[in-house]
Parts: structure tokens; sequence; C-alpha cells
């Protein structure tokens, strides 16, 4: 079996498909994919997390809260935060990288992830920002990285 990390932009633009992302990650499942690290920003994480959790009633799969640090929700909108809660309460495991928020507190929770995945799947539309920094931090580490919006080739389903 395979681990993914998640990992996404918080806004969300119009292209952007809730139900096309749960193909995608149903597809990941469907090849061998257990295991889902996710770093419960707002957006594609906590979107990505949700689906995982629905997921879960159909596949054995988990789902890995990766925390930057405690209160990460704290500033979140009242929407956002009941999503978080409830995910994070949900999650078969939780981990705070962080004992508390620092500048490199969320590229420690990414790196975190990137590392004890087998591949890392992308919300990526800018070249800026964690993201993208996750990204560059994924392939330097020699890890696959597969984006939303292109298509999952069968080449990149061999996973293990």
């Amino acid at each position: 079996m395979a681990s993914c990390a998640l990992t996404g932009h918080r806004a969300l633009r119009k292209d952007f498909s809730a139900e096309e992302l749960e193909k995608r990650l149903e597809e990941l499942i469907e090849n061998g994919t257990d295991t889902f690290y996710c770093g419960m920003a707002v957006g594609f994480d906590l979107v990505c997390a949700q689906i995982i959790l629905r997921l879960r009633e159909k596949y054995a799969v988990k789902l890995i809260a990766c925390i930057p640090y405690p209160g990460q929700s704290a500033k979140f909108s009242a929407a956002w935060r009941k999503i978080y809660d409830e995910c994070v309460a949900r999650a078969d495991q939780k981990v705070t990288v962080s004992p508390e928020y620092s500048g490199f507190c969320m590229s420690a929770r990414n790196q975190y992830m990137v590392n004890r995945a087998d591949y890392v799947y992308a919300y990526l539309y800018d070249a800026k920002g964690g993201t993208a920094n996750t990204v560059r931090y994924a392939q330097e580490k020699g890890k696959r990285v597969l984006r939303y919006g292109q298509p999952i080739l069968p080449c990149q389903m061999n996973f293990l």
C-alpha cells in the first residue's frame, strides 16, 4: 500500500471541483493508496480531509491530521473551524509538528508530510507560497508529484 501527502492552496478557484477531486482521490485509493497525510489548512486541505473521511466509509483508508501547531484553527472563519474540528476529531491519527507557532512551523508540517509519504497530490496554480514550496521540496526529495487538474496516467499509479 502507498501513502500520499495532500497539499494545496487555501483559495479554491472557480475551476476547482470537489466532485472531480473526490474522483481523483478514489482513483488513488483504488490503485493502492491507503494513508493520507493532510495539513488541515483552510481550502484544499480541509476539502480533501472531508472527502477522505467520506471515502473511509467505503475503503480501508487512514487520514492523518498533520497540525502545524496547537491553535491552528483559531483564526479560521466559524464555518471552516467547524469543518476543521470535525475532521480532526474523526482523523485516525493527529500529529502536532511544533509546540507553538513560529515562522517555520507550516514548512515543518509540510516537510513532515512529504518525508513520510510515498508521493504528493497537489492543488497548485501559483509558483509562490507554501504549496509551491512543498512541491519543490517533494521534488528535491525524489517524490512523485501528481497535480489536481492533470490526468493521472496509469504509469503514475504504480506507487509501490
